[in-house]
């Protein structure tokens, strides 16, 4: 079962809850528990500024890559407070089965938001706040493979075309289902309620590796409009062009609304 600590960071709540969507970014109004101000390490990643009493949205990220959660980190900046699976051990794993990257990044984002609701415990004495989940799924297309991933080195320049792809999910977590209640109504109205934010970046493959910053294909994918590949370009110019950037900035911008309204 999942430790009480860990709920206690997420906010979870011991009263009947009442019915909840997204609302306001800012979220409820109860301090983070404890065991969030001084001891989560977001496997690797640095630690949140401590917290100053003003409420902030919970957002669970569904991974322990913390290359990924460093660039969400960045790009999101600290008006979140931020939780990863790392933070759920037990949390169960997706099966990735779905056709496109929306479908993957949805069930994965509305199977944890369920996992989570369904996680929590009246002994931990926390109040509500307001928290999200949220998931991506992501690839490189290359042109010459007909979308596939893949390098082929015999493939000339002017083919060489590719896309780095980002979709992000962005669930809230609903009350936990109520006794007599349709699981498939459940359901429903999480997935209904999950929206989606796509970015995609252009570039080409280059012929070699290069560069050792960054994961994954970065080494070998070259944005449009620079000669360096994202491996030696820098986190800093990365977090402007990537995909998960351009995705990330249309979720920020949602969010914002949400404050606003």
């Amino acid at each position: 079962m999942v430790q009480c600590a860990a709920k206690m960071a997420l906010g979870l709540s011991t009263k009947q809850p009442t019915p909840h969507r997204p609302r306001e970014g800012g979220g409820g109004s109860s301090a983070p528990g404890p065991f969030f101000e001084s001891t989560m390490n977001f496997s690797g990643v640095s630690a949140p500024r401590a917290y100053t009493g003003q409420s902030m949205t919970r957002l669970v990220i569904a991974t322990r890559n913390a290359h990924k959660v460093r660039e969400i980190r960045a790009i999101l900046g600290e008006r979140f407070q931020y939780l990863t699976l790392s933070d759920f051990p037990d949390a169960p794993k997706t099966i990735e089965d779905a056709d496109t990257f929306a479908g993957n990044a949805t069930k994965k984002s509305v199977e944890l938001a369920h996992w989570l609701a369904r996680a929590e415990n009246a002994e931990c004495g926390v109040r509500h706040a307001e928290r999200y989940v949220m998931a991506d799924d992501s690839g490189l297309e290359v042109d010459a493979l007909q979308g596939a991933p893949g390098v082929h080195s015999d493939v000339p320049p002017e083919k060489r075309t590719a896309r780095f792809r980002c979709v992000l999910a962005l669930t809230p977590v609903l009350p936990p289902m109520q006794k007599g209640s349709s699981p498939v109504c459940y359901a429903d109205e999480a997935e209904l309620e999950t929206e989606l934010f796509e970015g995609v970046c252009e570039g080409r493959i280059g012929l070699a590796a290069r560069g050792q910053g960054g994961f994954g294909y970065d080494p070998l994918f070259i944005p449009d409009g620079y000669q360096e590949s994202f491996g030696e370009l820098g986190g800093e110019v990365k977090n402007r062009l990537s995909h998960r950037a351009r995705a990330l900035a249309k979720l920020r911008e949602r969010m914002l609304l949400k404050t606003l309204t």
